[in-house]
């Protein structure tokens, strides 16, 4: 092997082997692999380190712009998004007409209208029936329901709001307006005092109107509120046919108009506004959405002027017919003055207010035709809120033919009433200029001494001046339950309802019969106006709906010898 000599500058010697150049070629290119890869490695490394800090820099940049993007929008109002994005810029899926969501609401109820249907139906049946029975005409014996169904045709709801002036902090209230026009299956099961069985099918039902539901009280709990609350807030028509099957209904004189009126009371009495009908969603006490009267209204009925002659020869004969709710044992009418078309009447009634804000006070002048049906002159209408607590109105009220539909412009006469509106509770803050005595209760009034007005009375002399007062206000009576009534029937139940009969007034009421049960539950309640509550007795008396036998009576806090037991809860308000 040959050896090779290379000398360098400084003479230097240095001898190399021809077989170890190879492993010196190796050794450099691991060492320079070697800090190629830490390099590269160090720079992937700061290169990564680099964006990940850039990265995390635009990102919060981003997050910062959308933070004021959203509090941005979060200022803007309705006008301001409208002049941003115009209508006609909108997509096509999104839904901004009352008229398409209604639509879309419409569609869904007619999907699930068969269930609506059937639970609405024995909703219904429960809820009338009795009511059917209170307001059944002398003419007739009895009045109950055969069939029930609503048809298949829904409603259509034609407009929703939320009424915020009365949900309050802890509830919703929301009104829907609705027009049915359904083909329900209603056959009424009519028995006539002459012995003569009718059913009487209800058909070709039209129904115009707004339905007010309540949300109420809204808890952390789902669905988020406690009851639901319905009512027919505004019954604008209601029209139907009445048809015998298998004969003619105007063959029995004057059965027609009375079953007609007998349903129409009905409807007021059991779901128009302000009553409420109260479905509990979740366990609770929900006393505070049920119907409480809140105050008095005194009308003084004092004249008429310039009223429409409808007699040919003569001149009318007017009376007036003055309600709140029309129902007959809520109506209030007027003595009848003949040949006058300028009558005075100077005559007061007295009617219960339920919801200030929402009810009117209407009064109807008719014509007396003796034998004949009364011939309407005109009819006014007066909203309460119009009127101050505790002051008198004098008003003018010019007479209308229709209070719905005012296109008649004929002038027809006016009428003056004097109204004074007593919210309960706030009698005696009401103050008079001209008599220092008019902040008194009568009670206070009777025992203040005639010397002195500080003075009280003798305490035997206090308790003549008591007994002589009379003391005014309204009884209201909850009828919740009985236990253990006694069997009547043959079957070993009763069908018991309750008659609450104030003695001196001789004022009665009745709950709904309950089917079959010796533990009914009513869960109903009622008010009477009472006129001497010092004097006035409340007698109340179960009977037995299908005997008509009296099962037994006891007054207030007393049970029968057989341990039946009535649950009432009793309210004054003076």
């Amino acid at each position: 092997m040959q050896n090779f000599r290379l000398a360098s500058s400084l003479n230097d010697k240095i001898y190399f082997h021809l077989d170890s150049l190879p492993g010196v070629v190796t050794k450099l290119n691991k060492i320079m692999a070697f800090f190629f890869g830490v390099f590269l490695g160090v720079s992937i490394g700061i290169g990564l380190i680099i964006a990940f800090a850039r990265y995390g820099k635009i990102r919060s940049t981003r997050r910062t712009d959308l933070a004021r993007t959203i509090a941005a929008f979060a200022r803007l109002t309705v006008q301001d998004s409208r002049k941003i994005l115009p209508r006609q810029f909108y997509p096509p899926w999104v839904v901004f007409s009352q008229r398409q969501k209604l639509s879309w609401l419409n569609v869904q109820l007619e999907k699930i209208w068969p269930s609506v249907d059937e639970a609405a139906s024995e909703l219904i049946r429960a809820s009338v029936e009795p009511i059917l029975e209170q307001y059944t005409p002398a003419i007739l014996s009895s009045m109950k329901f055969d069939k029930l169904t609503l048809g298949t045709v829904a409603p259509q709801f034609t407009g929703i709001s939320i009424v915020e002036s009365e949900s309050g902090a802890d509830g919703i209230t929301m009104e829907m307006d609705m027009q049915w026009d359904g083909n329900p299956n209603i056959v009424l099961n009519i028995n006539t005092k002459l012995g003569v069985s009718l059913p009487v099918q209800v058909k070709d039902i039209g129904f115009t109107g707004v339905f007010r539901l309540i949300f109420k009280p809204l808890v952390a709990q789902f669905p988020c509120f406690g009851a639901v609350a319905y009512s027919l807030r505004e019954k604008r028509y209601l029209d139907f046919t009445l048809k015998v099957i298998g004969g003619d209904l105007s063959s029995i004189p004057g059965v027609s108009d009375a079953i007609e009126e007998t349903i129409r009371n009905a409807v007021e009495d059991s779901i128009t506004w302000p009553v409420r009908n109260i479905v509990p969603i979740l366990p609770g006490d929900y006393s505070g959405l049920e119907l409480k009267p809140v105050g008095t209204l005194d009308v003084k009925l004092v004249q008429a002027k310039e009223l429409t002659n409808k007699d040919i020869i003569g001149k009318s004969d007017p009376f007036a017919v003055l309600f709140i709710r029309p129902l007959p044992d809520k109506t209030k009418r007027s003595k009848t003055i003949d040949n006058q078309l300028n009558p005075i009447w100077n005559e007061n009634f007295e009617f219960i207010v339920e919801d200030v804000s929402t009810q009117h006070l209407t009064i109807k002048v008719f014509d007396d035709e003796g034998v004949q049906g009364a011939e309407l002159i005109g009819c006014a209408q007066l909203a309460l809120k119009e009127l101050e607590p505790g002051k008198v109105k004098d008003v003018w009220l010019k007479l209308v033919k229709d209070l719905l539909v005012q296109r008649d412009n004929k002038y027809r006469g006016q009428v003056q009433l004097e109204l004074l509106y007593n919210p309960y509770g706030t009698d005696s803050t009401f103050k008079n200029p001209f008599d220092a005595n008019f902040s008194l209760t009568s009670l206070e009034k009777a025992l203040k001494s005639p010397n002195s007005e500080t003075e009280a009375l003798a305490p035997e002399k206090a308790g003549q001046k008591k007994r002589e007062v009379i003391v005014r206000g309204v009884l209201s009576v909850l009828v919740i339950s009985g236990e253990n009534l006694p069997p009547v029937d043959f079957n070993g139940k009763a069908d018991p309802f309750v008659v609450l009969t104030m003695k001196k007034s001789e004022t009665k009421s009745k709950t709904r019969v309950a089917n079959e049960t010796l533990n009914p539950v009513w869960n109903q309640t009622f008010d009477f106006v009472v006129e001497d509550a010092l004097h006035e007795m409340l007698i109340i008396e179960v009977w037995d709906h299908d005997t008509f036998r009296k099962g037994w009576s006891t007054t207030i806090g007393e049970t029968s010898k057989s341990q039946t037991t009535i649950w009432i809860e009793r309210t004054v308000v003076c």
